[in-house]
């Protein structure tokens, strides 16, 4: 509303206006004067305008001359406060508007008397409110709320162009900050206030508060590194045992998701070389392992597999296979059966042939090389074997009678000396199922060695037995203790393999150790190597009286037998005319 009449009488403040005139007599301590209306003709009193007001500003009419107003009366905060008091220039002037009535000034005699002043009623401090600024760059010239030092500039008060002007001294307690400043130090800022301070404007929320403290951006990586450990830690743990789990139920896994890979390879595949040993008494499932381990199946259950599908239980022939790498199992089995297939790492050694010539055949059937075969006979304490040491001495083989005579099947890879252990394994064997103790194994070996050479059926052997029992006898008068055997004659003299089965006068006559026609008993030594039917009989000769028997027929082998020498010079003759009759038998 305006703030004075036409004729200079004082609105009522407005609220505004109260509350700012109440701060600066808050700062100051002083009460404020209004200064009352000059007379018409004397002109206005103009307040001092800042820079932004210009000169030039239009200044209005005077209005026409009055009579002088009266002696100012005693203001008071409440008559400012309530409004019963105008503060002239406060408002706009119009002379028209019939709602702002004049309001008759008090008479001097009937107002009360003025307070001093900084007593009586005491309003509460207000801050002032700020006005909002569009500049930032304003200074204090240019704004009158920008102010600094100890005395704040005058507040034109006027909502006019009237020229009345209220001005309030007070004493500035706060310095305005500009948007380009830096705020202060939080050294420097108070450390405790008041309410009337926040009020007043001395001090704000900003320089109380306390300011806060900077993150701790050590704490925070750690914290970091921390975190990252735990998921690692975490994903870790979860790969490890999904790993664990996948290895040890995979197959289980592939079954019930339906992944399982084929067992077999596909047809067609098949390539390169594979080596494949069946042992003896082998069935389908370590024959189905060997195919995997050499390659030749997908898995090591395919084979085994495919023979329960398919109903099958075929017989194995011991031995070393040659096949191919990634064949299907059925190809394996056809391949397996087809004695094509079968390497001949086998070696065939006949009874009555000696360690020469059982070398000799071991080599041939294994590919070992005889003279690694010779080298590893030439020691029999190699295969705890103890002979006499007169037979080396001889120049006999020590070995001689041990390497039992059998088809044997080996190895790929087998050495020379492996070799000759199963030979030599396989005599003891015999022996052990004959019944011949341990300290009489030589003497049986040469007996039986005796008895392989010179017949050729079992009964035959069994009375060839008895033969050389009752030559060995000390009451004999026929032969007098020797046995006059042509295959140790031939075996002493080097013609055993001559071809002949008569022995040459050089053979007879020659003092070998070996030569029975010289020297009484035993020989010193096998002559050969006798299998199972010769060291059975050397065991368990035939009961009868013969000294001498005679083979009469090379072709059949018949031997007759014969008590005195009389009666064998008869069939001595029917075997010459037998040989005369056939050259080329070998007589």
């Amino acid at each position: 509303m305006p703030d004075s009449s036409p004729h200079g009488a004082g609105a009522p403040l407005s609220r505004r206006a109260a509350r700012e005139a109440a701060a600066r007599q808050a700062a100051t301590g002083a009460t404020p004067v209004v200064t009352p209306p000059q007379a018409q003709a004397a002109p206005a009193p103009t307040a001092s305008l800042p820079e932004a007001q210009t000169p030039s500003s239009p200044v209005p009419a005077q209005a026409p001359a009055a009579a002088p107003a009266p002696a100012p009366a005693a203001v008071t905060w409440e008559s400012l406060i309530t409004g019963s008091t105008p503060i002239i220039g406060s408002g706009p002037t119009d002379a028209a508007s019939p709602s702002a009535p004049a309001a008759p000034s008090a008479p001097a005699a009937e107002a009360p008397a003025a307070e001093a002043p900084g007593g009586g009623f005491q309003p509460v401090p207000l801050r002032a409110p700020r006005p909002t600024r569009a500049d930032a760059d304003a200074t204090p010239e240019t704004d009158p709320w920008l102010f600094s030092g100890d005395t704040a500039p005058a507040m034109p008060y006027s909502r006019g162009n009237t020229g009345a002007t209220a001005t309030v001294t007070a004493t500035a307690t706060r310095t305005a900050t500009l948007p380009d400043e830096t705020p202060a130090p939080a050294a420097n800022r108070p450390t405790s206030a008041t309410l009337d301070d926040l009020f007043s404007g001395s001090t704000s929320t900003d320089d109380i508060g306390n300011v806060p403290p900077p993150k701790n951006k050590k704490r925070r990586r750690i914290g970091g590194w921390i975190a990252l450990g735990v998921v690692l830690l975490i994903l870790g743990g979860i790969a490890g045992g999904g790993l664990y789990v996948w290895n040890t139920y995979e197959d289980k896994i592939r079954e019930v998701m339906g992944w399982e890979e084929p067992k077999d390879y596909e047809a067609g595949l098949a390539n390169g070389e594979a080596s494949v040993t069946i042992s003896s008494g082998d069935t389908g499932q370590p024959i189905s392992e060997a195919l995997y381990a050499a390659g030749v199946t997908k898995t090591s259950d395919a084979f085994y597999d495919y023979l329960i599908k398919s109903g099958q239980n075929p017989i194995f022939q011991p031995g070393v296979y040659k096949l191919q790498k990634q064949m299907t199992s059925e190809a394996a089995l056809a391949a397996l059966l087809d004695p094509a297939n079968r390497q001949e790492f086998t070696a065939q050694i006949p009874e009555g042939f000696t360690v020469d010539g059982t070398l000799q055949r071991l080599s041939e059937g294994t590919g070992i090389p005889l003279a690694d075969l010779q080298a590893a006979a030439a020691d029999p304490s190699a295969y705890g074997i103890t002979v006499d040491p007169a037979i080396a001495a001889a120049g006999g083989q020590p070995l001689e009678g041990w390497l039992f005579p059998a088809t044997y099947t080996f190895d790929p890879g087998t050495t020379a000396q492996a070799a000759i252990q199963t030979l030599v394994n396989r005599t003891i064997e015999s022996l052990d199922a004959a019944g011949v103790p341990a300290a009489d194994r030589q003497r049986v070996l040469t007996t039986a060695s005796i008895i392989q050479r010179e017949a050729r059926y079992e009964a035959d052997m069994q009375k060839v037995s008895r033969v050389i029992l009752n030559r060995l006898d000390a009451s004999n008068q026929e032969t007098f203790g020797k046995l006059q055997m042509d295959s140790t004659a031939q075996y002493g003299y080097g013609e055993l393999h001559a071809g002949s089965a008569s022995t040459s006068d050089e053979a007879q006559n020659d003092p070998n150790p070996w030569n029975t026609y010289v020297h009484t008993g035993l020989p010193i030594g096998p002559i050969a190597n006798p299998g199972d039917v010769a060291i059975d009989a050397a065991m368990h000769p035939a009961d009868g009286p013969w000294l001498y028997f005679v083979t009469v027929n090379m072709e059949t082998g018949e031997t007759i037998f014969s008590t005195t020498y009389t009666e064998h010079l008869r069939y001595v003759k029917q075997m010459q005319q037998w040989c005369s009759e056939h050259p080329d038998s070998g007589c």
